[in-house]
């Protein structure tokens, strides 16, 4: 598969400065599209990722959603000061859910503004969402200007599946970047999400399924 497929991840609370020093060298090694990290290690990756094409990625509000709009703000504009190309934030859930659709959408469009030049995608929590729920997400997430809409956390009650894959593609395809992130562990895993739409893999077990 593409390497430029994948974000390579490591979001997990115990990570060490030499596990991500491992994931940048693994990066860097297999010409992966980013390395996706907690904003702590941001700065630190960048510098190791310096004079390659491997972007530094940062999430947002990870993993909850639930922080005030100021604080997703002043998370992100740090990220990119750090040297974030690329952010992932989640949105609040509960006011997706609550039908507050002009706050979710005015949360976003915030974050973009702090992201400067940086690629922003937005993760919905599909496995909390109904499918109607999915949709509405996808048409807000398009709506703000965001450039990609993202499945999971992978640290909520489940992850990507391809079925919603392709219900994400069917609602907004071809106009944002689908990203599935959140038990993709297998080369078949992952090709089921490419073939369902995926335009971008986040995945902890990037090096065993490309290699």
């Amino acid at each position: 598969m593409d390497p430029k497929l994948f974000d390579h991840t490591i979001l997990n609370p115990n990570a060490t400065l030499e596990a991500v020093t491992q994931i940048c060298t693994e990066a860097l090694k297999y010409g992966f599209m980013s390395v996706c990290v907690n904003g702590f290690y941001t700065a630190f990756v960048k510098e190791k990722l310096k004079d390659s094409s491997v972007k530094a990625c940062s999430v947002i509000g990870f993993p909850l959603g639930q922080m005030n709009t100021a604080a997703k703000y002043e998370e992100t504009k740090l990220a990119v000061i750090d040297g974030a190309d690329e952010i992932d934030m989640v949105i609040n859930v509960g006011a997706l859910k609550d039908k507050n659709y002009h706050f979710v959408r005015e949360e976003i469009k915030s974050v973009k503004e702090a992201c400067g030049n940086a690629l922003l995608k937005v993760i919905i929590e599909t496995c909390l969402l109904t499918d109607e729920e999915k949709r509405i997400a996808c048409r807000l997430v398009l709506e703000a200007g965001a450039d990609f809409v993202k499945t999971s956390t992978g640290f909520s009650s489940g992850g990507a599946t391809a079925d919603d894959i392709a219900l994400m593609h069917e609602e907004i395809g071809g106009r944002l970047g689908i990203k599935a992130s959140g038990g993709i562990r297998t080369k078949k895993d992952a090709e089921k999400m490419v073939k369902a739409g995926a335009t971008r893999l986040g995945t902890s077990r990037t090096v065993e399924i490309v290699s």
